[in-house]
């Protein structure tokens, strides 16, 4: 699934495994390593491994949805598809009084997530979908790079499924590259009821905010 980088196709960390990074239980040799994120207001480093999504180093549109969001007011915040933490930690972070959630199918994900919480400090919470559904019943905010690649109806379940669990004074905020189809994925929230703002669109990704119907 490897694919070249450029301003104009959604870059892909070559993997090499040919296994997904949404896959239920990764079955990859492990293979860890450490990438950086640095922002205006902090540097952190991150375990990762093989088998999650975007191993090699941060993910371009993860970067700049952490560079782009604004303060938030309203917890729990979910990050749906947390890979390694980079988004839950961030947030965790930035925001110490609000309670933080990490949902992901991938096992190797979670495990990585907890852990590099635990070693920067940030409080978080790490659940597989199913705990969550099960545990979670009110979001205020959601923060995903979601999981494009699990194909346009298994996404829009996911994503439905959260949206309808979001405050009313909640906001939903989405980072997708305009080729993985972040104006399809747009047209198809609001034609839910959902109203969405393009926050900010920059080397191809759009981040979308999305409130409640």
């Amino acid at each position: 699934m490897a694919a070249p980088s450029s301003d104009h196709e959604p870059p892909v960390t070559p993997r090499g495994d040919g296994e997904q990074y949404f896959s239920g239980g990764p079955t990859s040799a492990p293979r860890p390593g450490t990438v950086s994120l640095d922002l205006p207001d902090r540097s952190l480093r991150f375990d990762t491994d093989s088998g999650v999504f975007s191993p090699g180093r941060i993910d371009p549109g993860t970067k700049l949805l952490l560079m782009e969001l604004p303060g938030l007011d309203h917890g729990p915040v979910l990050d749906l598809g947390c890979g390694y933490g980079p988004i839950a930690c961030t947030v965790a972070l930035r925001h110490p009084d609000l309670e933080v959630i990490g949902v992901d199918v991938n096992p190797r994900a979670r495990d990585l997530c907890a852990a590099n919480a635990a070693a920067l400090g940030a409080a978080i919470t790490v659940l597989d979908p199913a705990e969550a559904l099960e545990q979670v019943e009110r979001v205020g905010t959601i923060v995903s790079n979601p999981p494009i690649r699990i194909g346009k109806a298994a996404l829009h379940e996911l994503l439905g499924s959260w949206l309808e669990r979001l405050a009313p004074e909640g906001s939903a905020y989405l980072v997708v590259h305009k080729h993985l189809g972040a104006d399809s994925l747009a047209r198809w929230l609001r034609d839910r009821g959902h109203p969405v703002q393009k926050l900010r669109s920059r080397q191809g990704y759009r981040i979308l905010q999305v409130t409640s119907h």
